[in-house]
């Protein structure tokens, strides 16, 4: 892998994972389109660890805030956040344990992210159409963490986009843009720390091969100044525009590649 390989899947994966447009889609298309190789393991769990040092020190104030909420005379407010998103976390990472074969094998089909880059699509659409919008952050209570969290669940569908899919939950649940946003990355953080770890640890056990460091770095460098870039510009975009341009590309997205595929 040269530096301009790994410098353009750093972006790649720095833009989709914030963005609501599935960023195992993008690499799957990337992989069947252009003939790109599957991305080596110890390059992958760098990418991996730039968008989640991206998530922590963009949001670093509200990680210090849970963390001394759990000292003695902590802020009641602050550990009831840290519980729920625990409790957020709990149904996608017991469906990644459990379908981590499937995901792996029998989902990655351009056919699925076709399915899933449209029906999430629609789904953004209602969620945008029908929410009310009339509950900020700080209102994020159980049940809400319950919806959010099954729904990041889903995020293991190759097409489905993890941010997309608990965006549209927090929606639903009538959380504001911004907000829904919010606690979508705020719920990343975790799922994103343990699937570079399990990365990490097959890595371990198989020996760090296929990658040197420089594209590595690179890599990293890349998804991290890109994924804190997006998350930045992401959220101002939401206090002034509605989520109907992604719907937008996710249905001519699938549209495009849907006819690709048909045409041979």
């Amino acid at each position: 892998m040269d530096l301009t390989e790994a410098a353009a899947l750093g972006l790649l994966q720095g833009i989709t994972e914030f963005l609501p447009v599935s960023s195992s889609g993008h690499l799957i298309l990337a992989e069947h389109f252009m003939g790109l190789s599957k991305t080596p393991l110890a390059f992958d769990v760098m990418l991996h660890m730039g968008t989640l040092v991206a998530v922590l020190l963009y949001f670093r104030r509200e990680w210090w805030g849970m963390a001394t909420g759990l000292l003695p005379g902590g802020d009641r407010r602050e550990r009831r956040l840290l519980g729920l998103l625990v409790l957020g976390t709990i149904p996608g990472g017991l469906a990644g344990v459990a379908l981590e074969d499937l995901v792996s094998s029998t989902l990655r089909s351009p056919w699925v992210v076709v399915a899933m880059l449209a029906g999430v699509g629609l789904l953004l659409a209602a969620a945008e159409r029908f929410s009310t919008q009339e509950r900020n952050f700080r209102g994020v209570g159980l049940a809400d963490a319950l919806v959010v969290g099954a729904a990041q669940a889903l995020a293991l569908i190759p097409g489905t986009s993890r941010s997309g899919i608990t965006m549209a939950a927090g929606l639903f649940r009538r959380l504001c843009r911004e907000d829904a946003a919010r606690f979508s990355f705020l719920l990343s953080a975790p799922i994103i720390a343990g699937a570079g770890g399990v990365e990490g640890l097959k890595l371990l056990e198989g020996g760090v091969k296929g990658v040197s460091g420089p594209p590595a770095l690179v890599g990293f460098l890349v998804s991290f100044i890109s994924g804190y870039l997006v998350i930045a510009l992401f959220l101002s975009f939401l206090r002034r525009h509605t989520l109907y341009p992604f719907v937008v590309y996710r249905l001519a997205l699938a549209g495009a590649v849907a006819a690709l595929l048909l045409a041979g």
